[in-house]
C-alpha cells in the first residue's frame, strides 16, 4: 500500500470517527430535551382554548386585556402606529378571513376575538432569530422573548403569520399609568409579546388573562396541558368543535377557537 493511500485511509477513518461523534452528539441532546420534547416524560404542552360564544356575550368586557397589560407594563400609546398590544380583541372576520363562508352564523360574522402570541408547535419567529433572543420552552412549549439579547432587527414580526409580536418605537415608560415592578419594563427598540404569563407560571399560578375571566365569573378562557387528556383545555377539545388561526401554514397553534 503507498503512503499516499494510507493517509487517504487515516483521514476518511478520522472523518467518519467525527460524524459518529456528531450523532452521538445530536442523540444526546434529544435525550436531555433540546430537540423535540412531545411525548417526553415531565414535558407538557400548554395551551389555550377561547369560547366564542361566552367571550362574546360579556359585550366589551376588557378585564383579561386589562389583567395582561397591568402585569406585564404594556404601554398605552395613542398612536395607533405605534401601538403595544400583547393581547387584544379583533373582528371574527378579520382574524378568521380564510374559513368564513356564506353559510357563517350572523353571530359569529359580528364576534370580536381575542388575539395573542399563539405559542405555536412550529414558531417561524424562533427560526429567523439571529440571536436567540426569542426561543421555545423546552418544558411547556411556551414562546419567550429575552429583551436584552433583542436587537431590534424585527426578523421576527416579518416572520410571525399572526401580527402578534410588537416593536417599541419609543420608550415605552411614559405611557405606563402604574408601573409593576415584578415584571421588567422594555426599552425602545426592541421587540416584545405576550408569554403566557410564564413568570407566574413558575409560581404556579394560571395566566392573568385567565384569572381576570373566571373572577368575573365567566369562564370564557381554559388553560392547561393539551397532551394531558383530562386537562380542562383537553376535555373542552374533545366536545367542541375548534379552529386554530391559519392552520394551512403547519406552524401549529397552541390558541383555539372553540365555537
Amino acid at each position: 500500500m503507498t503512503d499516499g493511500r494510507r493517509k487517504f485511509i487515516k483521514i476518511a477513518a478520522l472523518a467518519a470517527l467525527g460524524g459518529g461523534r456528531c450523532i452521538l452528539s445530536a442523540t444526546s441532546a434529544l435525550a436531555a430535551g433540546t430537540g423535540s420534547a412531545t411525548g417526553s416524560p415531565g414535558k407538557k404542552r400548554l395551551g389555550l382554548v377561547v369560547d366564542v360564544g361566552r367571550c362574546m356575550e360579556q359585550g366589551g368586557c376588557r378585564d383579561c386585556i386589562d389583567a395582561c397589560h397591568a402585569a406585564h407594563n404594556v404601554p398605552e400609546i395613542p398612536d395607533k402606529r405605534r401601538e403595544v398590544r400583547w393581547i387584544a380583541k379583533e373582528p371574527w372576520e378579520k382574524v378568521f378571513s380564510d374559513v368564513n363562508t356564506e353559510f357563517t352564523p350572523g353571530w359569529l360574522r359580528q364576534a370580536s376575538v381575542l388575539v395573542m402570541c399563539n405559542h405555536c408547535e412550529h414558531p417561524p419567529c424562533v427560526r429567523v432569530c439571529p440571536t436567540q433572543a426569542t426561543w421555545k420552552r423546552a418544558s411547556d412549549g411556551v414562546v419567550m422573548m429575552d429583551l436584552h439579547r433583542c436587537i431590534g432587527c424585527r426578523y421576527c414580526l416579518a416572520a410571525c403569520p399572526f401580527g402578534a409580536r410588537n416593536f417599541h418605537f419609543m420608550d415605552p415608560r411614559p405611557y405606563i399609568k402604574n408601573p409593576h415592578d415584578g415584571f421588567p419594563t422594555a426599552t425602545k427598540g426592541v421587540v416584545d409579546k405576550c408569554n403566557l404569563c410564564a413568570e407566574r407560571l413558575d409560581k404556579g399560578l394560571l395566566p392573568a388573562c385567565v384569572t381576570a375571566c373566571r373572577q368575573k365569573g365567566v369562564a370564557a378562557l381554559a388553560f392547561g396541558d393539551l397532551d394531558d387528556a383530562n386537562s380542562e383545555v383537553s376535555r373542552m377539545l374533545a366536545s367542541r368543535l375548534a379552529l386554530r388561526r391559519r392552520a394551512e401554514l403547519g406552524t401549529g397553534c397552541n390558541v383555539f377557537y372553540a365555537v
